[in-house]
């Protein structure tokens, strides 16, 4: 059997996961049956010998295949939803097809990762769905493996907050934001652990390590780039947060810590069910700028 044989067989093998992928992407049941079809393309035409793992290089392939899709409806500033009830004649789906499609994923869902940047939505999509490595969906959206991670918690941020039962109450989740601040200025290590899930996460690129690192002594928590737990994450916030201050960023509770009116540090928290189960710490300046602050008083 020859190269291409084996390349089609592979596709067909994995047709199915391919227009899952790029269903999830776009929403749209044409636009992902284009995405499929331009995939087999790509892929039909380029060098692939030397691929060891067929089905992840088809993977890759249309994901970047989506990628550009979403970011060409971006820059038309189109309505995507005006394609999720395509002619049933141009793709040999009838409306009912569509529609169990659709509810397989949740149509609030797919609602909500229309409001995603398309870097955001890829990295959720890849990531929290199909189990991706951040390490291989990277070079697909040009970033690092952590600032990949960033992308992702910013959308199930979004998506949780959004979806997840008691996560549209931002005054609950201000409230436990703040009472997280006050333990920790307070060096009241019960109250942390009381609003901390005990599987928490915390997630700290490489510059807020470094920052925590050499500003320990002005009460900077100790942070390490990926810390589990409640006791640990506790113990490292324990006495902290001095200068900390409450803010929304993104539009959700949060916290920054500025220096002579910059912002220098900017903390994510998510909350569910009352409790924090995942926290990010940026320093990078270049993600710091990306984000909508505003600070608020406690």
């Amino acid at each position: 059997m020859d190269d291409r044989a084996v390349l089609a067989r592979e596709f067909e093998a994995n047709r199915a996961h391919l227009r899952a992928v790029a269903f999830r992407m776009l929403g749209s049941m044409s636009e992902a049956d284009d995405a499929v079809q331009e995939t087999w393309l790509k892929a039909s035409r380029a060098q692939y010998n030397d691929v060891r793992n067929l089905a992840g290089w088809l993977t890759t392939i249309i994901s970047r295949v989506c990628l550009d899709m979403l970011r060409a409806r971006v820059s038309r500033r189109e309505e995507p939803w005006e394609s999720h009830q395509p002619d049933a004649g141009d793709t040999g789906i009838n409306p009912e097809q569509e529609m169990v499609q659709a509810d397989s994923v949740g149509l609030a869902l797919l609602v909500v990762l229309e409001t995603l940047a398309p870097a955001e939505r890829l990295a959720f999509v890849l990531h929290d769905m199909f189990a991706v490595p951040f390490e291989e969906i990277a070079p697909i959206v040009g970033r690092t493996p952590t600032a990949t991670r960033q992308l992702a918690s910013r959308a199930r941020r979004r998506v949780q907050g959004t979806n997840a039962a008691g996560e549209t109450d931002l005054g609950r989740q201000r409230e436990i934001v703040g009472a997280f601040l006050a333990a920790s200025r307070g060096g009241d290590f019960g109250a942390l652990l009381a609003v901390l899930d005990p599987d928490v996460v915390l997630h700290a690129d490489r510059a807020a390590v470094a920052a925590a690192s050499a500003n320990a002594a002005q009460g900077a928590p100790v942070l390490q780039q990926e810390s589990y737990g409640a006791d640990a994450i506790a113990a490292a916030f324990l006495g902290r947060a001095q200068e900390a201050q409450l803010a929304l960023i993104d539009g959700f509770p949060g916290a920054i810590w500025q220096r002579d009116g910059v912002v220098r540090s900017v903390f994510r928290f998510m909350v569910l069910d009352s409790k924090i189960v995942e926290m990010e710490v940026i320093h990078s300046q270049a993600s710091i700028r990306a984000f909508d602050i505003v600070v608020i008083s406690e």
